[in-house]
């Protein structure tokens, strides 16, 4: 019975998480940033960015948050119904129901302190 489970976990968390990977991965293979002195550093203070890299930089972010929110929504919803099979049908998915709600409580974090960094509501 629990090589079932551990197949349809696969079946459903498998493209899932294939779908994470190659969402952020182009983020993971961006070139290192180039040195910078301190002349730069400066100038960069004292010239504020154009309003069209602003904004090309908060498409960016929310897409990042999208890419984390919707695997999350898939995540929780798995979860409960993987709750709702073992509380009111009494199938035996307890280690499954529990794998999710571990991942779905980790990408909660991630994208509860990515959304705080970006997007400072105080």
């Amino acid at each position: 019975m629990t090589g079932r489970i551990a197949t349809a976990l696969a079946r459903v968390l498998g493209p899932l998480l294939l779908a994470t990977a190659t969402l952020l991965a182009p983020a993971v293979a961006a070139d290192p940033p180039a040195d910078n002195d301190g002349a730069r550093v400066l100038q960069a203070f004292e010239h504020p960015q154009p309003a069209a890299a602003t904004n090309e930089q908060n498409l960016t972010r929310r897409w990042v948050m999208f890419a984390l929110g919707a695997p999350l929504l898939l995540l929780v919803l798995v979860t409960a119904g993987l709750g709702i099979a073992m509380g009111v049908y009494g199938k035996p998915v307890y280690l499954a129901h529990m794998i999710c709600a571990g991942l779905s409580v980790t990408l909660a974090v991630v994208h509860a302190i990515v959304g705080l960094v970006w997007f400072n509501p105080f």
